[in-house]
C-alpha cells in the first residue's frame, strides 16, 4: 500500500491588513488556515457546519462563516478577524460594550458575537431587539447570555447615533 501526500499550495490572504502566504491544500477551510497556520485563534471552531457563527469573521466587509469558506477561495480578498478589530490597544466599542454589560460568560462565542454584532449595526438591522435577535440568529450562545449581548449592541448602536 503506497501513502499519496497531498497536493499544497500557495495561498496569499490579506488579513487584518497584513499579507500572509501560507502552504495549504486547497481544501483547508479558512478557519483552518487562520488558527493552526497563522496562529490566529480568536475565531473558534464551535460545530464545524456553519450553525454556530463562532468562526465568524469578515470578508471584504462582509459577515463569512470562516469554517465553510476555502482559503484558497479567499485570496484576493480582505479578511479581517477579531484579532484585527481592535486600533492597537484601543478596543473597537463593541469589544468595549460586550466588557461592560457582560455580553458573554465562558466566552467561546464571543469573537464571533462581537464580529456579527458590529455589522449588524452597519447593515442597519439593529433598530430594535426583534432585528438584533433575528440579524444575529447565526451566532449561538450556549450560554444564554443574548439579553447582555442585545444590551451591548443597542448601547454601541445608540452612541453612534442610533442609526440603524
Amino acid at each position: 500500500m503506497t501513502t499519496v501526500e497531498a497536493a499544497t499550495t500557495e495561498v496569499p490572504l490579506q488579513i487584518n491588513g497584513r499579507r500572509h502566504v501560507v502552504v495549504l491544500e486547497p481544501r483547508v477551510s479558512l478557519l483552518d488556515a487562520l488558527r493552526e497556520h497563522l496562529d490566529l485563534t480568536g475565531s473558534k471552531k464551535g460545530c464545524d457546519q456553519g450553525t454556530c457563527g463562532s468562526c465568524t469573521v469578515w470578508i471584504d466587509g462582509r459577515r463569512v462563516l470562516a469554517c465553510l469558506t476555502l482559503a484558497a477561495a479567499a485570496s484576493g480578498h480582505e479578511i479581517v478577524t477579531i484579532e484585527g478589530l481592535a486600533d492597537g490597544d484601543q478596543l473597537h466599542p463593541m469589544q468595549r460594550a460586550f466588557i461592560e454589560y457582560d455580553a458573554f460568560q465562558c466566552g467561546y462565542c464571543t469573537s464571533g458575537q462581537i464580529m456579527s454584532a458590529v455589522k449588524v449595526i452597519e447593515e442597519g438591522n439593529a433598530g430594535t431587539d426583534e432585528d438584533i435577535g433575528e440579524f444575529m440568529s447565526g451566532n449561538i450562545c450556549r450560554c444564554a447570555a443574548y439579553p447582555n449581548i442585545r444590551a451591548a449592541i443597542r448601547h454601541v448602536r445608540d452612541a453612534a447615533g442610533g442609526r440603524s
